[in-house]
């Protein structure tokens, strides 16, 4: 199996990488300090197209391919883990669900928009994140229109949303809603005050009353769970690839401080203690990089992805925060300051374990599959 890019997939790294190091690099501490979305900066990634990475050319979309869209984000998040993630939810949430899942009116109607705005993805709820049973909003349903009501937390790039997937419970079961956030009851509420990702619009969206017409639900009645567990893979090789751009990114950093930094007379890069953290950290952003390479080659064979894709979210969540924190070490105290960028990407690197579910509820799956056929119920 060849895992080497091809000419294309080259083409689109540099171009990937050109514009995060000439656009992304200059904004990502200001983006960190003034804790909102670089909207100037987005606009750009909307003239590259990046805003469509996953929407096929027939409906305007640059029409990635698996493994280019992951370089993509990794580029993006070896500068902005901000960025990146604002990125990844809006093509692999909810542009990505829209292609899978949307009728073709439903695709000629968003897609277009969301090719210049971004979307959110609003399913978990107070009461309601992994358990997806005790889901709590409705949508009643009279004729051909459904009311939607209820609240949901932690929904990344709410505030600049112009498409909302949202999950409701139905007398047919948990379905998935394609939302105006315009519509008359949806209000956007505040900004969650977040320890990381500071550049990310997470926030908490109300429905009062909302009126949504049938020709706006994604899927059959109770096809929502099944949707939402499709797009959540899709955002797990979408973070797996943030996490190995946020390792390097790290990396880049320690290694220029350990060059330039002067300890006894001499670089602390010459320390043997210190090339223990660098050799550590390169060999887990191979592993993660062939984990990613054989999910992506998976996506684009149209196999199921979803074990390979939490496998390669979980494993980079523990490579990006190993390396962020043994870089920060590398810094000394300089690293225990905002002046400096490894305090932010130590403090991004963290999100990776919440973001796309938690290692707890991850283990539980992968326990499950390898005891499946054995008659064991392993539980949360």
């Amino acid at each position: 199996m060849d895992f080497s890019l091809t000419e294309e997939q080259t083409m689109f790294r540099d171009l990937f990488r050109d514009f995060a190091q000439k656009e992304v690099a200059k904004l990502a501490k200001h983006t960190d300090e003034a804790e909102e979305p670089p909207v100037a900066l987005l606009k750009k990634a909307v003239a590259q197209g990046f805003l469509a990475a996953t929407v096929p050319e027939d409906f305007g979309g640059a029409a990635l391919d698996p493994l280019s869209y992951c370089l993509l984000v990794e580029e993006i998040a070896k500068e902005c883990m901000s960025t990146a993630v604002t990125l990844a939810v809006h093509n692999s949430l909810v542009n990505a669900t829209l292609v899978k899942y949307g009728s073709d009116e439903q695709k000629e109607k968003w897609l277009p928009l969301l090719a210049e705005n971004l979307g959110a993805f609003a399913a978990t709820e107070p009461d309601a994140g992994s358990d997806t049973s005790r889901l709590a909003t409705r949508a009643r349903r009279t004729g051909e229109t459904y009311t939607l009501s209820g609240v949901k937390v932690w929904v990344s790039n709410a505030a600049l949303a112009k498409v909302l997937l949202v999950l409701a419970q139905t007398d047919g079961g948990p379905t998935m809603f394609i939302v105006d956030p315009a519509t008359p009851g949806v209000k956007i509420g505040h900004r969650e005050p977040t320890t990381g990702l500071r550049g990310v619009a997470i926030n908490t969206v109300y429905f009062d009353f909302v009126e949504v017409a049938e020709a706006d639900r994604l899927g059959e009645e109770g096809a929502g769970i099944s949707i939402a567990q499709a797009a959540n893979t899709q955002l797990q090789l979408a973070l797996a690839a943030a996490a190995l751009g946020l390792a390097e990114g790290a990396v880049a950093l320690g290694r220029a401080f350990a060059i330039e930094r002067k300890q006894f007379g001499v670089s602390i890069a010459t320390k043997q203690a210190l090339g223990n953290y660098f050799a550590d950290c390169e060999i887990e952003a191979e592993a993660l990089r062939h984990l990613i390479e054989y999910a992506a080659w998976l996506a684009s064979e149209d196999k199921d992805v979803a074990q390979a894709a939490l496998k390669a979210k979980m494993f980079g969540a523990k490579t990006a925060r190993a390396a962020a924190n043994l870089m920060l070490q590398t810094h000394g105290g300089y690293g225990f300051s905002d002046e400096y960028a490894i305090s932010r990407l130590y403090r991004d690197a963290k999100a990776l374990d919440f973001l796309g579910g938690t290692p707890q509820i991850g283990r539980v799956v992968i326990a499950q599959q390898v005891f499946e056929g054995a008659g064991l119920a392993i539980k949360p």
